[in-house]
């Protein structure tokens, strides 16, 4: 019996011991200090605090905002989402990305980490690579920045890559095909630019491609050995121009808003799991195959926006599933399909912009229709030998999309001289040229995948860049009457307008001389159609006329949206109640946001923009948008864009050497001078004012918070809080340097207002009023910079 209990009470030790051990294992030190590290890094999710009283982190309830996953008393899968993914948390003062992927780093055994609209920003951190098990990562809805990271390509393991809705820069990388297992690739709705790797076409096992919202162009790698890819999402770039090839099994095709100028190809007639189909937007040509109503899986399609042709019947076969379909603005003849009408009502079927007999609404002749489809489907070297019969039809067959504007007006040149030449014109000189074009650089144009699509999403809410008719100008100035101009610098005249539906518009007439090639003009059309952005006032379009005076010279008119609400130095500087700290600091990161899409947001970058704060003006939501861009074009006419864009009229720039290997320097020391003024309240008029205002803010920066104030604006002493305002000093003052090494890169720039922005109580609490210029009732705000 003894030994009976003494074996009983050896085996109880033992399971003790075992249990011990085990929990020991269980609650492992290191996993608890990190998970304590990320909550305070965060401010978030308030969950985490319960570990002050318990280690036992492996069985938090999951919930909307906080989901741990262990396996085998290890961490491994980390889910922390923002507020349902609406607004952000509050980043502490402190916040520092790199700390916070530090900590994450040791938990060596995450397979899945998906941080979610947390506001993280900053440069995605190389420790990412020390994650080798990650299996999943979801980064989405943040404002990170940066190049992608050479560190990502460390996880081997890695089966789907989440980067939406964030900042990040420069191209797509080349390694991102060096994943075998890699099945979703999304990176969606970032600035990124460049072209698509060519390695993409050996990712065998991806499903979803998206590379939709960035600046991307250029062909399309043959994506047909992906024979599990079901998404194909790349909408609003500018890829083209031919279709991309791609495997029968894909399930949706987005491409809209892109340059894809080729014809539809006939495989798609085989894409038997076909759901979703958007190609529109673009620049297709030939016929569009009706077959693809009758597709057995398809339920959406989009062809709008092209130049597809073909005839219609009311009897076509059509999936009883299709739930949408828009066929608006394209060269379709015949008749609707009695499926499709029965749908009109319901607003799932568009057909406006075509000539389908017998319908309501806006169609055109079938006559129309049909000579648009010759002239698409007429070579280059068959109009050389028709020239005078094809020119009319060439016209109308471009006007479609942003490349025919380009080429019409660069064309336009080519006609006007040579009509000169040969002295043929016919009644008056004075006219819109649309009727006579040749074909020159045509198949050049039509191959630039860098040329605007229709619409972008930086400018969504401007209208479509097109042509504008002579007569529409007249009417919209009162025939240019004396009234409507504003201002007439050397050869560029400057009128107020308002176009027939209400929109208020500011026109620029440039006089262009012969000397100008086809070529030249085209490709600064080209520049100013693709500079639309939320910080930039856009151009909405153009209009060419033969001088009536001289007829060695073309009159170039660009019509730009009209800004309502002054400048910003007039609600900085001016009488009455003024921007607060909170307002200005957004205010400069909207600048500098204008000047980070002209350096990295199209190529080439636009750089020495000669940025003055009389050139920032306020939209109607009193958000700031930049009216100067340096563009050659009119920079060679001895003024800018929207009065000065190349010419810097103040003499605030200084004469600093190498400008041609820093150009990008040159507008920071710009916003630094914007940002001066923004600090002392008061208009900095020469170079002079910026050496005695600097010296005075190097000072007092050094000394403290009390001499720090002392030299701002009155009116916002008692708002700013002490980090905010010592951060945009420091910024303001890197700026400035006269070393152009030593000046901040723009994404420093504004990485440090927005820090500056968190910084600042109470408005740092929601960092979505980074993008406003105030979160107060607009209709205060708009009352206040009237009177300013």
């Amino acid at each position: 019996m003894a030994n009976l209990v003494l074996m009983h009470t050896s085996l109880l030790f033992l399971s003790t011991l075992f249990h011990c051990v085990h929990l020991s294992d269980q609650f492992q030190p290191f996993q608890y200090n990190a998970l304590k590290q990320i909550q305070q890094f965060l401010n978030y999710p308030s969950v985490l605090t319960i570990f002050d009283n318990t280690w036992d982190f492996c069985n938090v309830e999951p919930s909307p905002f906080l989901t741990i996953v262990c396996y085998e008393d290890n961490v491994t899968q980390l889910h922390i989402t923002g507020n349902n993914g609406v607004f952000p948390p509050s980043l502490p003062h402190n916040f520092s990305i790199d700390a916070l992927f530090s900590s994450i780093s040791s938990l060596s055994n995450l397979k899945v980490l998906s941080l979610v609209s947390l506001g993280l920003w900053g440069p995605l951190p190389a420790t990412i690579g020390k994650l080798s098990s990650m299996e999943i990562l979801n980064l989405s809805s943040n404002y990170i920045d940066g190049f992608i990271p050479l560190e990502l390509s460390y996880l081997n393991n890695l089966q789907t890559l989440v980067l939406d809705h964030n900042k990040f820069t420069g191209q797509i990388p080349h390694w991102v095909s060096s994943f075998n297992d890699l099945a979703v690739l999304s990176l969606k709705n970032n600035s990124l630019f460049g072209s698509l790797p060519s390695s993409i076409s050996s990712s065998e096992n991806l499903r979803v491609l998206a590379m939709a919202d960035n600046h991307l162009f250029g062909e399309i790698p043959s994506l047909q050995n992906l024979t599990n890819l079901q998404i194909l999402d790349l909408k609003n770039n500018y890829f083209g121009p031919t279709f991309p090839v791609l495997h029968h099994k894909v399930v949706t095709i987005d491409i809209r808003n892109n340059s894809f100028k080729s014809s539809v190809p006939n495989e798609l007639n085989s894409y038997f799991q076909l759901e979703t189909l958007d190609i529109s937007i673009n620049g297709l040509i030939g016929p569009f195959p009706p077959s693809l109503f009758s597709l057995p899986s398809i339920s959406y399609i989009d062809i709008s926006g092209n130049k597809l042709t073909g005839k219609l019947f009311q009897n076509i076969s059509c999936n009883a599933h299709l739930r949408f379909v828009n066929l608006s603005s394209n060269l379709l003849t015949g008749d609707l399909p009695a499926f499709l009408r029965e749908k009109v009502e319901e607003g799932a079927v568009s057909y406006d912009g075509n000539c389908l007999s017998g319908e309501e609404g806006n169609q055109k002749p079938f006559s129309f229709c049909h000579n648009e489809a010759l002239a698409v489907e007429v070579s280059p070297q068959k109009l050389r030998h028709k020239e005078r019969k094809a020119m009319a039809v060439l016209v109308s067959s471009l006007v479609g999309g942003i490349v025919g504007l380009a080429v019409i007006v660069g064309l336009s040149l080519w006609v006007f001289q040579r009509r000169n030449r040969r002295a043929a014109m016919k009644g008056p000189s004075t006219r819109l040229i649309t009727e006579k074009l040749s074909t020159v650089n045509t198949v050049k144009l039509l191959s630039d995948a860098r040329y605007i699509s229709e619409t972008m999403k930086m400018g969504a809410n401007l209208p479509t860049y097109r042509a504008f008719a002579l007569e529409e100008l007249k009417e919209a100035t009162n025939n240019f009457s004396h009234p409507s101009i504003v201002g007439e610098p050397s050869l560029i005249q400057i009128y107020r307008g308002k176009l027939g539906d209400g929109t208020a518009i500011v026109i620029r007439s440039i006089k262009m001389r012969k000397k100008h090639s086809p070529t030249m003009f085209t490709q600064h059309i080209e520049m100013i159609s693709r500079l639309r952005h939320n910080h930039l006032v856009s151009c909405i379009g153009h209009c060419f006329e033969c001088c009536p005076d001289d007829s060695t010279v073309g009159i170039v008119y660009f019509v730009f949206e009209s800004l309502p609400n002054g400048t910003l130095r007039s609600s900085i500087c001016g009488v009455g109640e003024r921007l607060n700290w909170a307002q200005r600091i957004t205010a400069g990161i909207g600048v500098a946001k204008g000047i980070q899409f002209l350096h990295t947001g199209i190529m080439p970058g636009v750089f020495s923009n000669h940025l003055k704060i009389t050139d920032v003006l306020l939209d109607p939501n009193f958000h700031v948008k930049i009216c100067t861009y340096n563009l050659p074009l009119l920079a060679h006419q001895n003024a800018g864009l929207m009065g000065g864009a190349a010419v810097s009229s103040n003499g605030l720039k200084s004469n600093i050497g190498g400008r041609e290997k820093e150009e990008e320097k040159d507008d920071i020391y710009d916003i630094g001078v914007i940002l001066m003024e923004i600090l002392v309240g008061r208009p900095i008029m020469s170079q002079n004012d910026v050496m005695v205002v600097k010296d005075i803010i190097q000072v007092s920066n050094k000394m403290d918070d009390t001499a720090r104030r002392s030299i701002v604006d009155p009116t916002i002493i008692k708002e700013c809080s002490t980090e905010s305002l010592k951060t945009v000093m420091d910024i303001c003052l890197r700026c400035l340097s006269e070393d152009l090494t030593a000046r901040p890169s723009i994404e420093d720039v504004l990485w440090t207002l927005q820090f500056a922005a968190q910084l600042q109580d109470p408005w740092r609490h929601d960092s979505h009023h980074i993008h406003r210029l105030s979160d107060s009732n607009p209709n205060n705000l708009q009352e206040q910079i009237s009177r300013g």
